[in-house]
């Protein structure tokens, strides 16, 4: 089941500038669309009179890239009250952001980099989510980010610490499927186990992308069509979800508007099926399976 009082919004896209102009004339048949929110949060040219027109005519999701919620800074609230003023402009259903920090000390790294998951991380977050929450006046939502190493001090799953933060801070869960893929193929663990360990009635919206696969590791890079094993994986998510928000990301090689809604739409085939046995799932390769294993350890990170 849903998280309550989260509406199940269909199947959406992320926003675009290069189909702005077609949006706008075409007003399409797509049924939400999520917007990065720091391309419109300091924009107060086109982009913001674009997505004001949108939100007009269709439900809206902001996603955040910025919040930097495990950063050892102080938040900025700063950002904050832009992000809180784009949100009363353009009323989304949700707001989400990255389970990572993006940089310290006053500097942005533009990466959405992996936090060591253990109790005093676990702490850290919860204690910040919790701030977010009361300055935005709405609950916060929180996506798995695609991960590429294993800290060595960390003591407990991914699956386990985003459960334990919903459960202390009343946060919601976008589960970002192909993040699940990527990062279950790099750091060596069962993608299935993950998404059946987490507590569905949190999850509110599905993250769809493509990948690159670079033979011994994968990248996350939202260029391209979402792999025949991530719809497999989508399945079983949307299953045991009870039916989230499904939005398909894309990045990097934008196709024109109707390729790009073309592959959204092939997730109706998935959402119709049920998942039946754990056995439909293809298996992802083990660390001793890769040429080069990838399951890397890096040093503590000090909160």
């Amino acid at each position: 089941m849903r998280a309550e009082s989260v509406p199940n919004l269909g199947l959406g896209l992320g926003l675009r500038s290069r189909h702005f102009n077609h949006i706008l004339a075409e007003q399409p048949a797509v049924d939400w669309f999520e917007v990065i929110s720091e391309n419109f949060m300091d924009s107060h040219g086109r982009p913001r009179q674009v997505l004001r027109q949108i939100a007009e005519r269709y439900p809206v999701v902001m996603h955040g890239v910025s919040l930097s919620i495990g950063s050892t800074d102080p938040l900025n609230f700063d950002y904050l009250k832009s992000l809180k003023t784009l949100a009363a402009e353009v009323k989304p259903a949700w707001v989400s952001d990255h389970l990572c920090w993006t940089g310290m000390l006053g500097v942005n790294s533009h990466d959405l980099l992996p936090l060591p998951l253990h109790e005093e991380s676990l702490r850290h977050v919860c204690i910040r989510v919790r701030q977010v929450q009361d300055y935005l006046e709405r609950p916060l939502v929180i996506e798995n980010p695609s991960t590429y190493a294993t800290f060595r001090h960390s003591t407990m799953p991914e699956w386990e610490f985003l459960t334990r933060l919903t459960q202390e801070t009343g946060c919601n869960l976008l589960l970002d499927v192909n993040n699940v893929y990527v990062s279950a193929f790099n750091n060596d663990f069962d993608p299935a186990a993950y998404i059946r360990a987490l507590p569905h009635d949190k999850i509110v919206q599905l993250h769809l992308a493509g990948h690159q696969n670079c033979g011994n590791y994968l990248i996350d890079t939202h260029d391209r069509e979402v792999n025949s094993s991530v719809w497999q994986l989508f399945k079983l998510a949307y299953t045991l979800t009870g039916g989230s928000s499904v939005l398909l990301e894309w990045d990097g090689n934008i196709p024109d508007f109707p390729v790009y809604h073309a592959e959204l739409l092939k997730a109706q085939q998935y959402m119709a099926a049920t998942f039946e046995q754990a056995g439909d799932l293809p298996p992802v390769a083990s660390a001793e399976q890769l040429s080069t294993p990838l399951h890397v350890m890096v040093p503590e990170l000090r909160l």
